[in-house]
């Protein structure tokens, strides 16, 4: 994987409890976040005592590497959020001086935890749909945040391997959002629902958060 292709973009444990609907009974079980990325929700929800362990492909460069790279990429983020503002929702988050701010902070508690948190096992590198390194149900809740379903270009295949891959190890998976990059929803959605239907139990949840315009749904597949 070459760090010069990411674009690293972190939320909070906040925004994680909102988009997933993680309720107090949730975080006191053994969660997995997929594709977490610079996230502080694995930081923050370890210091509350909560189980989290990440996975992502980037957790194999050092801080400093990403810190670097965050930086790189920090005044472009902000100059495609600036040129589209209509896109998203201005409520909790004000302003783009406060969104910023807010992805930042989550970011530097990631940073700040990413070599403890690696020697802990709660930082793994892993890229889906390779397989995980366990041999069946390990964890109660698998998150993906911001990545499968958004990113249509990946296909159909890739996603039913992923979700399939996540569904071994998970007792139950959940999505948000459930559109693409611009927010709308796409046949790909439909086909991997349609796809895990007859095996799983699956359901469209609504959220209480919505940032991006239109992206307020959570996908939820649970084995049965």
């Amino acid at each position: 994987m070459e760090l010069s292709g990411v674009v690293p973009w972190g939320r909070n444990i906040d925004e994680y409890r909102e988009m997933f609907r993680l309720s107090y009974e949730d975080m006191k079980k053994k969660i997995a976040g997929f594709g977490d990325g610079p996230a502080s929700f694995n930081f923050q929800a370890s210091q509350a005592g909560a189980d989290v362990t990440s996975f992502d492909p980037i957790y194999s460069f050092s801080a400093s590497q990403l810190r670097k790279r965050i930086d790189e990429v920090r005044k472009t983020v902000m100059q495609q959020m600036a040129e589209s503002t209509e896109n998203y929702v201005w409520n909790r988050i004000t302003s783009l001086s406060e969104l910023e701010r807010v992805r930042m902070s989550a970011m530097e508690m990631f940073l700040s935890d990413l070599e403890q948190g690696r020697r802990e096992g709660r930082y793994i590198p892993h890229q889906l749909p390779d397989r995980l390194p366990y041999s069946g149900i390990t964890f109660d809740i698998g998150l993906s945040s911001h990545f499968l379903l958004m990113y249509t270009s990946l296909g159909f295949d890739f996603h039913v391997s992923a979700i399939s891959e996540m569904l071994r190890v998970c007792r139950e998976v959940r999505i948000f959002p459930l559109c693409d990059l611009d927010s709308n929803s796409s046949e790909l959605t439909e086909r991997v629902i349609n796809a895990f239907r007859q095996r799983y139990d699956v359901r469209i949840e609504k959220t209480a958060y919505e940032f991006q315009k239109g992206a307020d749904c959570m996908l939820r597949i649970s084995n049965q």
